[in-house]
């Protein structure tokens, strides 16, 4: 299991955009799944919304593709680039996330072309599905 200490080593992100507390990647490399213990201290909810703290659906898809990129870029052939969100499709919210809800963040690399490639993400909160999103990601420099 990786630490945020080691998820930084991969991850470009930092506090307050890091959205991954722990994660592991998969045995084949083609996946991961991560965790994000969501808290009443988290920063987007002051102003999400005031009185009914939700955690936005943007932050959610974020959390997923940080995920992926974490299984990607551990991928020998693009340790120390930078994993680029190109797209999202089909994205279903189907329950709220709130303040002492633990996300678990799984996201599968589908399809791999060279840079370029696919993967299906679901987010679960206990065991009911509160988000699932097909992502699209490049690798750059």
């Amino acid at each position: 299991m990786l630490n945020v200490k080691q998820i930084m080593e991969i991850l470009p992100h930092r506090y307050p955009f890091l959205l991954v507390d722990k994660a592991e990647i998969n045995e084949d490399g083609k996946g991961a799944v991560g965790y994000k213990n969501v808290t009443i201290n988290d920063p987007f909810f002051q102003g999400h919304f005031p009185g009914e703290p939700v955690m936005p659906g943007v932050l959610i898809v974020e959390a997923l593709a940080q995920v992926g990129a974490i299984a990607i870029l551990s991928q020998e052939a693009f340790k120390g680039k930078i994993a680029y969100l190109g797209g999202i499709k089909g994205a279903k919210f189907k329950k709220q996330v709130v303040p002492g809800d633990t996300l678990k963040l799984c996201c599968d690399l589908v399809n791999q072309k060279g840079p370029m490639g696919i993967g299906k993400a679901v987010a679960y909160v206990d065991d009911q599905k509160a988000c699932e999103c097909e992502l699209i990601f490049a690798i750059g420099k």
